[in-house]
């Protein structure tokens, strides 16, 4: 059976609440955070308090959201946990911090129970590092830094009891750098047995394309974004692509993953109608390849959505939408609810 999910954050179907009342129920599942320059201004106590404060609030916040996707039907329940968790935990400046007993404690307490929530609830989890983890990096204090922010992402997922086996977790990040997959086979010793049993390699929409990814398929799998396949390579790729099957086989008979997302609903005011096939020849007449990077906030063109249904036959797929799970659960309703995707 197939899942699909969402990245991050909870999104209130609101109805009657304004705008703050919104805010306030969300609130209570999405994480919060600070800045370095705020820690720096006050006293070592205080920003010990306030790290303290938000790292509770964190790990709370991402167990609610697990009740939450428990609530929902199965083929629902997948979803990428937030890199915010624990700020500036692979910042020098924050080590100390998290190396106190009580600090350490807690945060493995919190995480094991997110990962045996998860387990309980058959929910597939992952994380995806953010851009400036860079392991393809020619600057080496970039490459130093993203092992650091790759590691710290190790680290939850080892505290959550992942990491044990190949691809009992997804860990996602793009080749990205200039040395790109060369890179990455340079470092690929440094990393930790539990971040190469996690790591994915996805295509981006600029340089490294899904055959750069094909290229360490026999490091780690391949994720599958056919959102950025469509913009780096001007077309849809085709679900049988011969592509396609090296993907999946680069999973080792683990049930793949793959993201999908459309360009944003400003193209229906350009013209563009929901029900049709988006080209990008008739696209770049009126917006930059850039306009499409950003995605939409539901899944509003159906021909898209069609299309993306013919792969859930062979792999789970994540949600980039910024509506986030209501954005998932319209597309569950008005395309799988009925059918019998397997």
């Amino acid at each position: 059976m197939y899942k699909i999910g969402f990245a991050c954050m909870y999104r209130h179907p609101g109805h009657s609440e304004s705008l703050n009342e919104l805010e306030a129920i969300e609130r209570a599942f999405n994480p919060r955070s600070t800045t370095l320059r705020w820690l720096n201004s006050v006293s070592q106590d205080a920003a010990r308090e306030k790290l303290n404060g938000i790292i509770e609030h964190n790990l709370a916040a991402q167990l609610r959201l697990l009740e939450y996707v428990e609530t929902l039907p199965p083929p629902l329940r997948m979803l990428r946990l937030s890199s915010d968790l624990l700020p500036f935990y692979s910042h020098p400046e924050a080590a100390d911090f998290y190396r106190q007993a009580s600090v350490r404690a807690a945060t493995e307490k919190g995480f094991a129970l997110i990962g045996e929530h998860a387990r309980a609830a058959g929910i597939r989890l992952s994380l995806h590092p953010g851009q400036y983890c860079v392991l393809g990096s020619d600057k080496p204090q970039v490459v130093e830094n993203s092992l650091a922010e790759f590691e710290y992402h190790a680290d939850m997922i080892r505290m959550m009891g992942f990491g044990r086996q190949f691809q009992d977790f997804k860990c996602n990040v793009h080749i990205a750098g200039r040395l790109g997959g060369e890179g990455i086979r340079t470092i690929w010793p440094r990393l930790s047995t539990e971040a190469r049993n996690c790591i994915t390699f996805e295509n981006e929409e600029k340089t490294y394309g899904v055959d750069d990814c094909l290229q360490l398929a026999d490091l780690a799998p391949v994720v599958l974004d056919i959102h950025h396949c469509w913009i780096n390579e001007d077309r849809y790729i085709d679900p049988q692509d011969p592509r396609v099957a090296r993907i999946i086989d680069s999973w080792h008979g683990v049930r793949p993953a793959m993201h999908y997302s459309q360009p944003t609903e400003s193209l229906i005011e350009l013209g563009f109608n929901v029900d049709e096939k988006l080209e990008i020849p008739a696209l770049l007449e009126k917006v930059s390849k850039r306009d499409l990077y950003s995605h939409s906030k539901r899944m509003w063109n159906r021909w898209t959505n069609l299309y993306a249904r013919e792969f859930l036959d062979r792999f789970d797929m994540m949600f980039e939408a910024k509506d986030k799970n209501l954005a998932t659960q319209d597309y569950y309703r008005d395309y799988l609810e009925t059918d019998k995707v397997e």
